[in-house]
């Protein structure tokens, strides 16, 4: 039982070094939101501390630079959602700002990133390895689905539970390998998806909350966000996951292959000394 206590104590430090870049994001809004900064609007100082905030962990090494492409890729994949989201009036931002684009402030795409950026340090952290992952061809299609879903059904029926099906068939078999304090523990890749999707939306609650953003019922007053929008960020999650998946096995190979050809150099030379 001693153990058992030790390990989930490490399990959530981990787990709490991984969330840096969204805590500092929560606290962002909490402080903007009760303590008013002069010279600019609250959007933008949030803007400024997200970019310092990255510039910071890239330049302490708690992140490399090859996760900052994926976290930049995140960022601009989920700008373009949210200025679509914000056109159809699924949400919105009601207050002022210069770095607003659209009704969109720019800090918003941040908000996606530090998913990227928790899933990226959690790798590293937790030295994740995947059992039985689908084949690439499966993959990438289905994380293309679930993301234009997210627009297509503003105009054509939604088919998210069909894609949700989909993707426990595509991940049966499926499993997340991670290690903590030395020893090994595996989860299905669909639990993990479900559990890191309603933590998400308890971050949700929170972000409205400070009123990072704002839902058409959330005018008059806060409300507790439908519980139904779990299913919203389990499918992002899902796209998020599958994304960085993929490039952490593309970098994986593209890493792997000097080493080989070092080797193959390698046993040609010495064969060669041997004829000699």
């Amino acid at each position: 039982m001693r153990r058992t206590l030790k390990q989930l104590v490490r399990f959530g430090w981990e787990q709490a070094l991984s969330c840096l870049f969204p805590v500092v994001i929560f606290a962002s809004l909490a402080i903007t939101k009760f303590v008013p900064l002069p010279l600019l609007p609250r959007y933008d100082w949030l803007l400024l501390i997200c970019l310092l905030m990255q510039w910071w962990m890239i330049r302490s090494g708690l992140e490399t630079r090859d996760e900052l492409k994926v976290i930049s890729l995140f960022h601009l994949i989920g700008l373009a959602l949210e200025l679509f989201k914000v056109h159809m009036g699924s949400w919105s931002y009601p207050a002022e700002g210069y770095s607003k684009i659209f009704g969109v402030p720019l800090y918003s795409g941040f908000m996606y990133a530090s998913v990227a950026s928790y899933l990226c340090q959690a790798w590293r952290r937790l030295r994740v390895e995947l059992v039985k992952w689908p084949s690439f061809w499966v993959v990438v299609p289905l994380s293309a689905a679930i993301y234009l879903n997210f627009f297509t059904h503003h105009f054509w029926i939604d088919v998210r539970w069909w894609l949700s099906a989909l993707v426990i068939i595509v991940f049966f078999q499926s499993w997340v390998r991670y290690e903590v304090g030395g020893k090994k523990y595996r989860m299905p890749i669909a639990l993990s998806f479900v559990l890191i999707g309603y933590f998400i939306w308890i971050a949700e609650n929170i972000a409205t909350f400070f009123n990072a953003w704002e839902y058409p019922n959330q005018r008059d007053a806060w409300s507790l966000v439908h519980l139904g929008k779990v299913s919203s960020w389990l499918l992002l999650v899902i796209v998020s996951f599958m994304i960085v998946a993929t490039l952490k096995q593309v970098k994986g190979r593209d890493s792997t292959q000097p080493t080989v050809a070092h080797a193959t150099a390698h046993v040609h030379s010495s064969v060669a000394k041997n004829r000699g």
